[in-house]
């Protein structure tokens, strides 16, 4: 590969650092070389990068291994020190390796050496952006992202940073704009699939679908396709639907055999559909491959539902010791389930008071709360996640469990009743309890609630004279053998109230007139 000819630009977008290539590409038949050869590893990846599509993890690799040949006999290459600092993201975040991240670090700041931000090093900028939101720093990559867009707003790749920011900080209002400004700069599967992860945040499960449906369609390699495939396979199973699920996640594997969320997702649905052998053999490959935080801890709750506690336990100790950069929510998940719910509270409060309060962090600090024994101040933030997020099982579950706890009977049987309606195997450990409270609760009390029972009529004193009823009671009463009720009942003319005598047909006694007008005075 001819590396003067290659793109040495790179923007990153999102947490997976899409690189977008604005330099010239490798054209040979534009420089009277003929007809060009089929380009290699690193040529397909800045292709890919160029269309802003996602590029084989062999090809991605390839372009580090380029960038860094190249940079050993030009180490004042701005361009390509911010190009090898953004592949290194996005290498770490797909192969779940924060290992990557110090040695994109490194490169981005050289490449600020080399030309500082004050000249409009745009690249390198960004690309801190997108390491911060890789490491979950999203107030870092929220004032990196903002930078490059207050200086240049056309610069698309600065968006998805900036929506990943936000949804962290829980700026969902910020977030949402900043996808209508990305949809308004450009089209293609990266934008379709954004749109989708936007709408399912919203629970807006249709509209979700078919974004993720159209980014499939738009897809412009076999990587990019298994990423949106695996997106569908992700909104099958939010829905309840591990068959549908199985058939995506299939599809994205077949694409990309190693793909990690795919084999990750799978797992869930076979274990769902009671295939359980195949399900502990795909957790082991999805960890293998992609050994994410949240995955380490649904294969070890697997192992547990399954009775393999040894199993369970060592998956658990990988968690607690692992160096994750995005572990807090997780850990916390581990703690206030299966550890200490102590020192869960403690992790999430400092999460909050870092300012990242997404939906996800309140409800893993309501959760914790609640388990430490905290459940009226649980609730809050129980309730914030179910109203503010999209329509999770967990989170529904989570709530149902802390208003269980505070005796609210309906809300709690609501609510659990609603996860299990949401998916009915959210979780091998927590579905099954979730049936159990339910069972517990049982059904619901023929009773009014003490808040709206009327109150008990007083009790008149002795020698109070007794009200005349209305003509409508003395008709309800004339069955009655009671001769004065019957009597009553005959002449609803008697009535105090001329309105009501009336309607029951009885003749109006004429208004009276003053003196003087002609008219006799009615007595």
């Amino acid at each position: 590969m001819k590396t003067q000819n290659v793109s040495r630009t790179v923007l990153a977008a999102g947490v997976g650092a899409v690189l977008a290539a604005t330099a010239l590409l490798y054209v040979p038949e534009l420089l009277g070389q003929g007809r060009p050869s089929p380009p290699g590893p690193a040529e397909r990846a800045t292709i890919a990068a160029h269309a802003g599509a996602q590029a084989a993890l062999l090809d991605l690799a390839a372009l580090i291994t380029d960038r860094e040949e190249w940079l050993r006999d030009h180490p004042d290459d701005e361009a390509s020190w911010a190009e090898l600092g953004a592949a290194y993201t996005e290498r770490g975040t797909r192969l779940g390796d924060v290992r990557d991240y110090p040695r994109a670090e490194e490169a981005l700041r050289r490449s600020l050496a080399e030309k500082p931000a004050a000249e409009g090093n745009l690249d390198a900028q960004l690309g801190l952006g997108a390491l911060a939101g890789a490491r979950g720093d999203w107030k870092s990559a929220k004032e990196w992202a903002e930078k490059v867009r207050k200086a240049d707003p056309r610069r698309w790749p600065v968006y998805p940073v900036l929506m990943d920011a936000y949804n962290g900080l829980g700026e969902y209002k910020a977030a949402q704009q900043a996808m209508r400004s990305l949809e308004g700069l450009r089209k293609g599967a990266v934008v379709r699939s954004r749109a989708s992860q936007s709408y399912r945040d919203r629970g807006w499960r249709e509209d979700a679908d078919a974004a993720a449906l159209d980014a499939v369609a738009l897809a412009e390699t076999g990587a990019e396709k298994a990423a949106s495939l695996a997106r569908l396979g992700d909104l099958a199973w939010d829905r309840g639907e591990p068959d549908e699920a199985l058939v995506r996640y299939g599809a994205a594997l077949g694409l990309v055999r190693d793909h990690g969320p795919s084999l990750a997702g799978r797992a869930r649905a076979l274990a769902a559909l009671g295939r359980i052998d195949e399900a502990v053999r795909d957790w082991r490959a999805a960890l293998a491959r992609l050994p994410l935080p949240e995955y380490v801890l649904e294969a070890g709750e697997l192992y547990e539902s399954l009775g393999r506690d040894a199993d369970a336990e060592a998956l658990y100790e990988r968690l607690r010791t692992g160096p994750w950069a995005r572990g807090a929510v997780s850990l916390a998940l581990l703690d206030a389930d299966h550890g200490n719910p102590a020192a869960a509270v403690t992790r999430m409060r400092a999460e909050w008071a870092r300012g990242h309060r997404s939906v996800r962090v309140a409800d893993a600090l309501g959760w914790a709360l609640h388990r430490s024994g905290a459940s009226k101040e649980a609730l809050d933030y129980a309730k914030r996640a179910t109203e503010e997020g999209p329509r999770s099982a967990l989170f529904t579950y989570h709530r149902g469990e802390i208003e269980r706890a505070l005796t609210a009977a309906g809300p709690a049987r609501r609510h659990l009743a609603e996860a299990l309606r949401i998916n009915p195997w959210f979780s091998p450990l927590l579905a099954p309890r979730a049936k159990e409270s339910l069972a517990v609760l049982g059904e619901p009390s023929d009773e009014l609630p003490p808040e709206l029972r009327p109150e008990p009529a007083a009790p008149q004193a002795p020698g109070t004279p007794q009200q005349r009823q209305s003509p409508r009671k003395q008709v309800a009463a004339a069955g009655s053998t009671d001769p004065s009720q019957a009597s009553d009942a005959a002449n609803p003319g008697d009535s105090a109230n001329p309105e009501e005598a009336a309607a029951l047909g009885a003749p109006e006694a004429p208004e009276a007139k003053p003196a003087g007008s002609g008219s006799p005075v009615t007595e």
